[in-house]
C-alpha cells in the first residue's frame, strides 16, 4: 500500500480525497469509480496492478464518501453532482482522456459520464452492473418489497437501522450479506441489518484489517450521502433518447453475484440485449465470483483489466 499516495483536490467548492499510484508519463490514465459500501480502498489491488503496468491510477472518494468533503445538503446530492465532480477533477489534474473502471453503482456513474463526455473516455470496464438504459427495463418493479434497495430508498428507515450499530459493524454486515449469491430480501417485519447473524465469519478474502479501514472511513463520512446517492436520487438520465455507449467496453460478472438474481438481469446480459446499448462490449464471467469480485479474486480481475487496457492502448 506504500505505492499509493493520497491528496485532496478542490473541485466545485469541495475537497475530494484522491488516492493515486503510478507515474504520469506512462501508457494512460485509469480512473476508478467505487460502489457502496466501498470506497477508494476497494480498488487497492487493481490500482497497484495497473500502476505496475505503466498506467496512472486514480481513485477518488465521491463527495460525502470517505475522506472527501460532504455536500452542503447531503439529501440533495445527485448523480449529476458526482459526474460533474469527476469531470472537474480531470480538468484540474490536466487529464484529457481516461479509462474508466467502475463497480456497483459506480458503473452507472461511469456510463453516464461516458454518454455525456465521450471524448474524455478511452474505454470503460464495469463490474457487477451492466449498462441499463434510462427507460425502465423489463425487470423494473419486479423485486420484492423487502429488497434492500427498496428499504434504503425510504427516508429514515436505513438511518434507524444503521444507527443501532457502529459504522464498522454496518459495513461488516453489508459485506457478509452482499457476498452471498441470493438477493438480499428482508422479511416483512425485519430490517436489513437483522438479516446477518453476528456469528457469521467475514468472507475469507476480506480481512479484519480491511474491515477496520472501511470502518474508519465511514466513521468519518457517515452514511447520509451514501444513502442519497445511489438509493434515493433519480437516475439523471431520463431525458436521454436512444443512449449508446460507443467506446470499447468490458463487463465482468461474477456468476454468484446476487445481482444476477435481479428478475430479468441474467437474461438481459446473457441474451446479448445489453449489446444493443453497448455495441463494443465484451463480457467475461467468473464462475465463483461474488458481488465483490475485484476483492475476492484480485489476480484474475487484474489480468482481465490489463488485457483490456493493453488491447485498447495498442489499437
Amino acid at each position: 500500500m506504500d505505492q499509493i499516495e493520497h491528496k485532496h483536490v478542490e473541485v466545485n467548492g469541495l475537497k475530494l480525497h484522491v488516492a493515486e499510484a503510478g507515474g504520469r508519463n506512462g501508457s494512460g490514465v485509469v480512473l476508478f469509480c467505487h460502489g457502496f459500501p466501498e470506497i477508494w480502498y476497494s480498488w487497492r489491488h487493481q490500482m497497484i496492478a495497473v500502476a505496475k503496468a505503466g498506467y496512472r491510477a486514480i481513485a477518488p472518494d465521491y463527495r460525502g464518501y470517505g475522506l472527501s468533503d460532504p455536500p452542503t445538503v447531503p439529501e440533495e446530492a445527485t448523480y449529476s453532482d458526482f459526474i460533474n465532480d469527476l469531470h472537474s477533477l480531470l480538468d484540474v489534474l490536466g487529464i484529457p482522456k481516461v479509462f474508466l473502471i467502475a463497480k456497483d453503482f459506480g458503473s452507472r456513474i461511469a456510463h453516464l459520464f461516458t454518454l455525456l463526455h465521450p471524448r474524455r473516455v478511452a474505454g470503460i470496464v464495469s463490474l457487477g452492473i451492466p449498462f441499463v438504459p434510462p427507460k425502465p427495463p423489463p425487470f423494473a418493479g419486479q423485486v420484492p418489497e423487502g429488497f434492500y434497495m427498496a428499504r434504503w430508498k425510504e427516508p429514515g428507515r436505513a438511518e434507524a437501522d444503521f444507527g443501532r450499530f457502529d459504522p464498522k459493524t454496518v459495513v461488516r454486515n453489508i459485506y457478509v450479506l452482499f457476498s452471498g449469491p441470493d438477493l438480499p430480501v428482508a422479511e416483512k417485519d425485519q430490517e436489513i441489518m437483522d438479516m446477518v447473524d453476528s456469528s457469521v465469519a467475514l468472507p475469507p478474502w476480506f480481512t479484519e484489517e480491511d474491515l477496520a479501514n472501511y470502518g474508519s472511513l465511514y466513521e468519518k463520512s457517515g452514511f447520509r450521502t451514501a444513502l442519497q446517492v445511489p438509493y434515493r436520487t433519480k437516475g439523471d438520465s431520463s431525458s436521454m433518447e436512444d443512449p449508446k455507449i460507443e467506446v470499447p467496453a468490458l463487463l465482468i460478472m461474477g456468476e454468484k453475484d446476487y445481482c444476477m438474481k435481479i428478475p430479468g438481469m441474467e437474461d438481459y446480459i446473457r441474451s446479448g440485449e445489453v449489446k444493443v446499448y453497448v455495441p463494443n462490449l465484451e463480457i467475461k464471467y467468473m464462475p465463483e465470483g461474488s458481488h465483490f469480485v475485484q476483492e475476492q479474486f484480485p489476480d484474475e480481475v487484474n489480468q482481465l483489466l490489463l488485457s483490456f487496457l493493453t488491447s485498447q492502448t495498442q489499437s
